[in-house]
């Protein structure tokens, strides 16, 4: 077939159907638009950059009109004065530098814009503008026209604005400055010269040394001393203790050097270790804030609905203003925010996002709809029940069972080891010093602070932060993004993996559709078109786009009946599309399969079978994952593609369908009864319960940045038949902290072999501390990095 691409957006267009404008081409009148917009505004730069970077715009009828209700902008704005508002939206389809030039040239484009300006990682444009001049719906509605429709949800409305945390940033550039001053001023004592100016000057600098080091050892280190304060008043060992306490002896004794002249004391070690685990603690800390794993059903509730007066007047309202008996209006693909009773003829719902069922539900008028479905086709009427806070959806989710809770009996690698680490150092410490003080006295007091000091457990409490924090970046470049370092560890201890089938190891994007019966003709086929082309179901949007192209007919008469078919007339032809009911022909439907049945001047020709997609390489997934995990399908969809899976997966896999939320949730609870340390891996509303309850639950998402439940983690649906990569990868990296911890404590012993025979001089400590930091950094970069190679094996 002669196929294409457009010139705006990249989809391949069909030859025949594509539009030629200013000797280009294009896919639909809506690209060509946007092409012409650019142009006649002087801004085709936006072509440049990079090849077809733009989207097809969208029908947005009415959909924004709540934005003229000044109570709902006021809530979205970052700023509201007379000549000036500000506001920040978030729009998914920035991607490359294409995007990032238009949106900051929106002032081109329209009048009252004065600057707007992008965050790419978070994929947000802060727009300032003249509320006189222009207002928040118009600029929306001229983003939605050149294919930048901003995701505009409930959670906005509550949003309450965070105040970011910079203190940790403002610790370790004090850290920093006072690191590296203190280590220029040391140089020349290290060497020992012996020159008139060092020697006459060697008392100023050294207290210069101790001015500069008092911010560090006050300020910067504060959340040790807080740390340690609050575990030993909870009568519990952390890393932090030793850490405190080698950080304040190492001070005392450098100012008691200083004080007598015994030498210029451990300032510069001091203020490098404690640099170095703030960066390892920011490296942690530094995950990828732009995605929320804590989201909740008012992250893709629409913020207003459209409601009708008894008057028969349309007026958007708040959802939160909606109470039972309004009358509401819902148009195609719009969400159903509350619970109701269908008023208007027939619908289309589709829940898939809360049942896990991919097909969509036709109701019939009189029927009850619940919130979270989603219209599909011609505009709806419905009647309230319940206000959002009462309808099912809600209440489903706020249910205790459905929220992640932190586990906080889990403590990380570096909790437990500090157990025995942290008396074992102080008991050494005691011991040392009982036995020089009856020796030397002096020497007794050196011994006690030197252990403490070359003890200090910096590059201990410095390899798991750099790791996982390494090991944090490396997975987020891959595309699974984790909620926390924490999350690595759990990963590592994982038996169990139970996988939901609709939207997780089948994609939404793809279906297989085959075709049984009689050989359809050309003639045959323009019918099939030009019907199929008249309809907006989701089957009908799928067959249309499946079925060749064919020359396209007018039908004299064409009548859709809602969860039934398709009735059209072509002059003398007649077909019939839809369901065996439909067409009064019964055929056998053993494996539940979703069918269209196509009838032409009454002859019944065949049927279009559409199966779910399997995502790529699933197969060749399980069979990895099945040497090493306990593999389960657990889907709330029904059992027809048991066969299916069951030629398809290992034999060991366990299929268990027909599954509702809350048995979901109950199925994991018993796996870890078992013993079993569960990973679930789901999409929908339908898997929340069950993610919450796992020990590790991980989100697939098609658009990380949408939504998805509650979890642990969120994989890019892309990166789905890497999933072995990532288990084994969470492994190699707790290999990887053991054998640095290994390390680190080989330095700890060549450190208090010195110590506690009272020869650890300044010079040593000065080589020892910091080379023992740089090479663990180093080590768990370079390990981390070696394990993830196999990444694309």
């Amino acid at each position: 077939m002669d196929t294409t691409n457009c010139f705006h957006c990249g989809n391949e267009i069909i030859k025949k159907d594509e539009i030629l404008f200013d000797e280009k081409k294009f896919c639909c009148n809506g690209c060509k638009t946007v092409y012409e917009i650019f142009t006649s505004n002087d801004l085709s730069c936006y072509y440049d950059f990079q090849a077809s970077p733009g989207a097809t715009p969208l029908d947005i009828k009415g959909k924004y009109d709540f934005l003229d209700d000044e109570k709902i902008v006021t809530k979205l704005l970052e700023f509201e004065e007379n000549s000036t508002h500000i506001v920040s939206l978030y729009i998914p389809h920035i991607h490359c530098s294409s995007c990032i030039w238009i949106l900051e040239n929106l002032q081109r484009l329209q009048p009252g814009i004065s600057t707007s300006q992008v965050n790419f990682p978070e994929k947000k444009v802060r727009i300032n503008y003249n509320p006189e001049t222009t207002n928040l719906k118009q600029i929306v509605e001229r983003l939605c026209a050149i294919g930048y429709e901003p995701y505009i949800s409930l959670d906005n409305y509550d949003e309450v604005k965070k105040v970011v945390d910079r203190s940790l940033i403002y610790k370790i550039g004090v850290a920093f400055f006072c690191f590296g001053n203190i280590m220029l001023l040391s140089f020349p004592e290290y060497f020992e010269v012996q020159e008139f100016w060092i020697n006459q000057y060697r008392g100023f600098f050294r207290w210069l040394i101790f001015a500069i080091s008092l911010p560090t050892f006050f300020y910067s280190a504060s959340g040790y001393y807080v740390s340690a304060y609050k575990s030993i008043k909870s009568k519990m060992l952390n890393i932090d203790i030793p850490i405190a306490l080698g950080i304040v002896i190492m001070f005392i004794r450098s100012t008691v050097d200083i004080i007598f002249d015994y030498g210029q004391g451990f300032f510069d070690s001091m203020a490098g270790l404690i640099f170095f685990m703030l960066l390892g603690k920011l490296f942690q800390q530094k995950t990828y804030n732009f995605l929320s794993f804590e989201r909740d059903y008012k992250s893709y509730f629409p913020i207003a609905i459209t409601k009708i007066l008894n008057d028969k007047t349309e007026i958007p309202v708040q959802i939160y203003d909606i109470k039972k008996g309004d009358r509401l209006l819902i148009r195609n693909q719009e969400l159903i925010p509350v619970d109701g009773i269908l008023i208007s003829g027939d619908a289309s719902i589709d829940y898939s996002f809360v049942t896990g069922e991919a097909v969509a539900i036709e109701k019939k008028s009189g029927d009850k709809i619940f919130a979270g479905g989603k219209q599909v086709g011609k505009v709806i009427e419905m009647e309230v029940l319940f206000s959002v806070s009462q309808s099912y959806l809600t209440q489903l989710w706020s249910n205790d069972v459905f929220q992640k809770k932190v586990d906080i009996k889990h403590k990380t690698i570096t909790d437990r080891i500090s157990r025995y680490f942290t008396p074992a150092l102080l008991g050494l410490s005691v011991v040392a010093f009982l036995y020089w003080i009856f020796i030397d006295t002096d020497t007794a007091f050196n011994v006690f602070t030197a252990i403490l000091i070359v003890a200090c457990p910096c590059a201990l409490a410095l390899t798991a932060p750099f790791t996982l924090g390494n090991v944090l970046r490396i997975m987020g470049r891959r595309k699974l993004y984790l909620k926390n370092a924490t999350v690595i560890e759990q990963l590592a201890k994982v038996d169990t993996i139970v996988f939901d089938k609709t939207g997780t190891i089948t994609t939404n994007k793809k279906t297989s559709i085959t075709y049984e019966g009689e050989v359809l003709t050309d003639f045959d086929l323009k019918l099939l078109n030009s019907a199929l082309r008249g309809s907006n179901h989701p089957l009908s949007r799928r067959l249309y786009e499946f079925i060749p192209r064919k020359e396209i007919r007018e039908p004299s008469h064409f009548e859709e009946i809602i969860g039934k078919g398709i009735y059209a007339t072509f002059d003398d032809d007649t077909i019939k599309l839809g369901s065996s009911q439909f067409l009064q022909h019964m055929s056998e439907n053993t494996h539940k399969k979703t069918k269209v049945h196509v009838e032409i001047n009454g002859v019944y020709k065949g049927s279009y079978v559409f199966n779910n997609q399997y995502r790529v390489g699933l197969e060749q997934l399980f069979e990895k994952l099945s040497k090493n995990y306990k593999l389960i399908i657990l889907s709330g969809d029904n059992d027809g593609e048991r066969r299916i899976l069951e030629k398809m997966l290992p034999e060991k896999t366990i299929l268990v369908f027909n599954q509702k939320p809350e048995q979901k949730l109950d199925f994991i609870e018993n796996l870890q009864k078992e013993g079993h340390n569960v990973m679930m891996v789901g999409d929908g509303l339908n898997d929340a319960g069950a993610l919450a309850k796992s020990n590790i639950g991980i989100s697939i998402s098609e658009n990380v940045n949408v939504f998805s439940p509650a979890c642990d983690g969120i994989l890019d649906a892309s990166m789905f038949d890497r999933i072995a990569f990532f288990m084994n990868f969470s492994k190699n990296a707790m290999k990887t902290i053991y054998m640095s911890f290994g390390l680190s404590l080989l330095y700890n012993v060549v450190g208090l072999s010195f110590a506690v025979t009272g020869n650890l001089l300044p010079i040593v400590a000065a080589i020892i501390m910091p080379l023992s930091t740089v090479t663990i950094v180093s080590f768990v970069t370079i390990m981390s990095n070696y394990f993830a190679r196999n990444f694309k094996k």
